[in-house]
């Protein structure tokens, strides 16, 4: 988890994944009263930070931003997608697409068409036009338990039919920028540094312990004879 989000830290959108503790205690650990009895920390699973990254200005039209929670909506092989990467571009057949070829969805549910060379518009409110003229408004949504979304790759999410998506409230469009990731790069290597010290310190415990257990059966070996 640790190496995916520093690796994922220069990737446009990209939400941290972090790990949710939980105590372990073990069964015999039961008794009432039993002052011995110790738990310890455990990692359950792990959980998403929808926190906003840095806004990062690009001057490219195409790119696109939200400040405030929602999602741009796509379509993905297998249904709707959602992300909050707006780096996006014009495919061959005029649609509206992110750079992975999936098209971007207006409000009423269709790819947004651009037509001709001429420059494109996109308002705070998401409406888009192009020489002056409507061509649509990005369908930017939220969900009321954003816990319950999965992830799909490095930068896209996926809803199940108990978790609807919803319009998006107090969330403005930013054209000409697009959202970094909320990875803190530094604290995530110190991180990864920490466990893999961890590890290696558990690698030598269980090497010593073999080799105590070792010792003790040739131990047993020479005094058995002479008994």
């Amino acid at each position: 988890m640790l190496a995916n989000n520093l690796a994922n830290s220069g990737t446009g959108g990209f939400k941290v994944d972090r790990e949710f503790y939980s105590l372990f205690s073990a069964a015999d650990n039961d008794v009432e009263g039993d002052a011995s009895a110790t738990t310890m920390p455990v990692i359950r699973k792990q959980w998403t930070d929808f926190s906003q990254g840095t806004m990062q200005s690009t001057g490219n039209p195409l790119d696109l931003a939200l400040n405030g929670q929602g999602f741009f909506s796509v379509s993905g092989p297998a249904g709707a997608l959602y992300t909050r990467n707006g780096s996006f571009k014009v495919s061959a057949d005029g649609a509206l697409s992110t750079m992975d070829g999936h098209a971007v969805t207006g409000s009423g549910g269709q790819p947004i068409q651009i037509s001709g060379q001429g420059p494109i518009v996109v308002a705070p409110d998401g409406s888009v036009t192009q020489d002056g003229q409507d061509i649509g408004k990005l369908n930017i949504v939220d969900f009321k338990d954003r816990n319950a979304l999965g992830k799909v790759g490095n930068n896209y999410f996926v809803s199940s039919r108990d978790n609807p998506p919803v319009p998006a409230q107090n969330t403005s469009v930013a054209q000409g920028s697009i959202e970094g990731s909320n990875v803190a790069p530094a604290e995530s290597a110190v991180r990864l540094v920490g466990v893999m010290r961890q590890f290696e310190m558990l690698q030598k415990a269980i090497a010593l312990t073999t080799d105590m257990d070792k010792k003790s059966l040739d131990e047993v070996a020479r005094v058995v004879p002479n008994a």
